[in-house]
C-alpha cells in the first residue's frame, strides 16, 4: 500500500495592487500550500499564514517548514488511517507553533472530509449562508489615493472598510474617510501593534468617528495595556496577534482586553482550535470575525466555511479574489450583488486546486513521506 504523503509548495503570487500595513508592504504573497494524500489516494489542501519573516507571528515561513519536517511528520504513523482529531493528539505535547500544526492539520482534515463527501460546512455543525465581507485598505501615498481606493471597493459592492494606520497615519485618514463617505459607512481600523500604551490619547481621538473598533493597537503580549482601553467605552478594542491560542482568548475575554476578537484559523492552529475559539466568544458575549492574510482559494474557501457559523456577526476579511489576484490557483470568488460571499458546497473546503496554477507560481516544492 503506498505511504501517505505530505507535500509544500512556497508560491510567489503576485498582487494586483501593493499592500502596505504598518509592518511593511507586499507586492507579491509569499505562501505556503501544503497537499497531504493519504494511503487511499484522498488529498487534502491547507494554507499557511506564515510571511518570510517573523513579521506578524512568531513563526515564519522556514520556522514552519523546519517544525513540519523535524518534529511534526515523525510523530505520524505512515500506516495509519489519519484524521483531522488524530493529528492533533499526535501533536498535544509540541509547545506552541500553531502555523505548522494547523497546516498539517487543516490538510489532513480537508482529505478526511474529501473522503467521506462531507463539507466543511457540515463538519462545523453549521449551515452555508452568505457572509457578509469587508475589503482592507493598506496604506497609500496619500489621502487622494486612499479616498478613491475606498470609492472604488464601496462600487464592488463591499458592506465594511477596514482602514490599516501607524502613527503619523491615523487621524486624517479617518477623518477623510469619513467626511467623504458619510456616518453610516462601517468602518474600522487596524493598527497592526503599532502603538504603545503612551499612545492612549491619541488613540481616544478615534472615538469621535463611529468606528465598529480598533484592531490590535498594541503589542501582543500588551494584554493589560488593551484593558486598559477596553475599559474606557469609547472604541470597542479587537485583539488580533494577541490571541494564538485558545488559552489566549479566554485569558483576554477573563481581563476584558477584547470587546471583539479576529480570528484567524492559521495563526490559531487550524478550523478545530477556532471553533472552539468561536464558542468560547459566543459563550462571552465577544463577537468575532473571521480574519484574513490575502489567502488563496485554498484558505479563502475554508474561511468562508468558518464564518458561517452564528458568532461570527461582523463582516470578514475574507474579500473577493480579484482584491489581491489576477490569477488564483482555485476558483475565484466574487462579491453577490449583497456584497456577499458564499462557501463552495463541495466535500472538504470545496475548491477544487488548479494544479498547473500552483506549478506556474511555485518557487520551492518540498515532499516528505510518513512513516
Amino acid at each position: 500500500m503506498p505511504q501517505p504523503t505530505f507535500e509544500v509548495f512556497r508560491l510567489a503570487m503576485p498582487l494586483v495592487r501593493p499592500f502596505r500595513t504598518s509592518r511593511g508592504v507586499e507586492t507579491v504573497r509569499d505562501v505556503l500550500v501544503a497537499r497531504f494524500t493519504d494511503a487511499d489516494g484522498a488529498t487534502g489542501w491547507a494554507e499557511s499564514a506564515a510571511d518570510p519573516e517573523p513579521t506578524y507571528f512568531p513563526e515564519y515561513i522556514d520556522s514552519v517548514l523546519l517544525t513540519i519536517d523535524r518534529i511534526l511528520l515523525p510523530l505520524l504513523g505512515g500506516d495509519d488511517v489519519l484524521t483531522a482529531g488524530s493529528v492533533r493528539r499526535a501533536f498535544a505535547d509540541v509547545p506552541g507553533n500553531p502555523l505548522a500544526k494547523g497546516l498539517v492539520e487543516t490538510a489532513v482534515l480537508d482529505a478526511q472530509l474529501r473522503r467521506h463527501d462531507m463539507p466543511m460546512v457540515d463538519y462545523l455543525v453549521s449551515a452555508r449562508r452568505p457572509i457578509a465581507v469587508g475589503v482592507s485598505v493598506g496604506i497609500p501615498d496619500d489621502l487622494d489615493t486612499l479616498l478613491a481606493w475606498v470609492s472604488g471597493y464601496l462600487d464592488d459592492g463591499y458592506r465594511r472598510v477596514k482602514l490599516k494606520i501607524q502613527p503619523g497615519w491615523d487621524l486624517a485618514p479617518v477623518r477623510a474617510v469619513r467626511e467623504a463617505f458619510g456616518p453610516d459607512l462601517p468602518l474600522q481600523v487596524d493598527a497592526n501593534q503599532a502603538y504603545s500604551p503612551a499612545d492612549v490619547p491619541l488613540l481616544s481621538r478615534l472615538d469621535e468617528f463611529g468606528l465598529l473598533l480598533l484592531e490590535q493597537p498594541f503589542a501582543r503580549h500588551e494584554l493589560l495595556a488593551h484593558a486598559a482601553l477596553s475599559a474606557r467605552h469609547g472604541t470597542p478594542v479587537c485583539l488580533d496577534e494577541s490571541v494564538l491560542s485558545l488559552d489566549d482568548a479566554m485569558t483576554a475575554i477573563r481581563l476584558g482586553a477584547a470587546d471583539v476578537i479576529n480570528i484567524k484559523p492559521s495563526r490559531v492552529g487550524g478550523y478545530l482550535t477556532a471553533r472552539s475559539i468561536h464558542d468560547v466568544c459566543l459563550a462571552n458575549g465577544v463577537p468575532v470575525f473571521c480574519g484574513g492574510t490575502l489567502e488563496t482559494a485554498v484558505g479563502r474557501a475554508a474561511n468562508l466555511a468558518l464564518a458561517t457559523l452564528p458568532g461570527f456577526t461582523l463582516p470578514g476579511d475574507i474579500s473577493a479574489t480579484s482584491r489581491y489576484y489576477a490569477r488564483d490557483i482555485g476558483p475565484s470568488f466574487e462579491l453577490d450583488a449583497d456584497g456577499c460571499l458564499i462557501a463552495p458546497s463541495g466535500a472538504g473546503c470545496g475548491v477544487e486546486v488548479d494544479d498547473a496554477a500552483v506549478e506556474a507560481f511555485a518557487v520551492a516544492k518540498h515532499s516528505f513521506t510518513l512513516g
